[in-house]
């Protein structure tokens, strides 16, 4: 009965110190990796003493929680210690008291308070562990119910193969928030962009305009109303068949450690003549002839082994292969010199020039070309028209921006 209380009240203190020392480590993990994929932009900014700092304090802040847990360990062992020891004690003390008793018993009796001490305290402490590494299981458990992406695939879902044929857009009363009890990020959006449209996307940071894209390919779920492309609703459609029919060229390439011809076409369903053409289209062609490996040259993880233009290039190369109806640029050329931005603003005018093309942009002098424009603030449209028309108004904001950037 003493050691079953022992174990209750240990296990009790114990497990929420594991708990409060496993929350606690997850930080140190997490600083490490990021400090070891971003050293360069660390010491290029001098800033490695307060990463060292930082550092320090979250194993400090470790091993406030775990110091606690090893002195709760010895407090056990003290007192299971004591415990045993008292039995023989006691069973030594009645032995010498009862004179009459037989030595064999004696010794029997002596042997198994020996035994029995010991295997009283491993129970426990294996209990106590059990009870105490319980935690590891309740956090991977808080992981697995975590709310997942919808399904990937569905299978009663009607949708031509040829989908989308017009790459039509439209948007009724959209609105979508980046998790349940925060604020709504764009707020009841409605509008529609034709097939073959050219539509830039224009604000000042924070109004939205990622988020658009990223409702688009379903990445964050609608708070309310639909997307429509070709008429089709996109939360009917499993996230393959959509993400498969879209394209996208982000600001930041992402390439992969394996050969050039892989990262072009991952799934392997192009021709290389195929890859080749795109590669002209993307004027990479004499890069990658003059690479001693042409199309298996090797890529390192991320692109390290490529410049930023290059791998941004590569990336429109890909668009070029998959060729899909509906193709957003999310800032694409945000990172990338004045003359690559030209090469890829030619390129998606002359190749792109039958799908729709939705535009992010900060260069404003991207999207002057376009269709039309649309104005974003605060997560609403508050302009939407040609870039002539808008121009046309010294009112409008998007008027104001380009007179900010001096092309007004």
């Amino acid at each position: 009965i003493l050691y079953y209380f022992i174990q209750r009240f240990y296990v009790a203190t114990s497990r929420q110190l594991k708990r409060l020392e496993s929350v606690s480590r997850s930080p140190i993990y997490s600083h490490f990796g990021e400090t070891v994929s971003g050293v360069q932009a660390i010491r290029a900014y001098g800033q490695q003493d307060r990463f060292i700092k930082d550092s320090e304090r979250k194993v400090d802040q470790n091993q406030a929680c775990y110091y606690p847990s090893i002195i709760s360990n010895r407090w056990l062992a003290v007192r299971l210690e004591m415990i045993g020891n008292l039995i023989i004690l006691f069973a030594a003390l009645f032995a010498v008291l009862g004179r009459d008793q037989l030595p064999a018993l004696v010794g029997l009796s002596i042997t198994y308070c020996l035994q029995i001490t010991q295997t009283l305290n491993w129970l426990v402490r294996m209990t106590s562990d059990v009870e105490t590494n319980i935690v590891a299981v309740e956090r991977i458990k808080e992981y697995a119910e975590l709310p997942q992406e919808a399904a990937w695939d569905l299978p009663n879902q009607v949708v031509p193969a040829s989908w989308p044929e017009t790459g039509s857009v439209s948007f009724q009363e959209y609105s979508v928030r980046y998790r349940a009890g925060l604020d709504l990020v764009l707020k009841g959006l409605t509008f529609s962009v034709n097939g073959s449209e050219k539509v830039g996307i224009v604000g000042r940071t924070g109004a939205g305009k990622s988020s658009l894209t990223l409702s688009l390919f379903r990445i964050i779920e609608a708070s309310g109303g639909i997307i429509n492309i070709d008429g089709v609703n996109i939360a009917n459609l499993g996230l393959h068949r959509l993400r498969s029919r879209l394209t996208i060229i982000p600001q930041d390439a992402v390439l992969f450690s394996g050969s050039l011809r892989m990262n072009l076409d991952p799934f392997d369903r192009h021709s290389d003549e195929d890859v080749w053409r795109s590669l002209e289209h993307a004027h990479l062609k004499a890069f990658v002839k003059g690479l001693p490996s042409g199309l298996n040259h090797e890529v390192t993880e991320g692109g390290e082994n490529l410049s930023v233009g290059q791998r941004q290039l590569i990336c429109l190369a890909r668009a070029l292969l998959r060729k899909t109806k509906v193709l957003v640029l999310d800032e694409a050329t945000a990172a990338v010199d004045l003359e690559t931005d030209d090469l890829i603003q030619r390129t998606i005018r002359n190749e792109f020039k039958d799908c729709t093309v939705l535009t992010i942009a900060h260069r404003l002098n991207t999207i002057m070309d376009s269709d039309r424009v649309i104005v974003l603030d605060k997560g609403r449209i508050v302009e939407f028209d040609t870039p002539a028309n808008l121009l046309s108004r010294p009112t409008s904001i998007f008027y104001g921006m380009c007179k900010d950037a001096g092309l007004a």
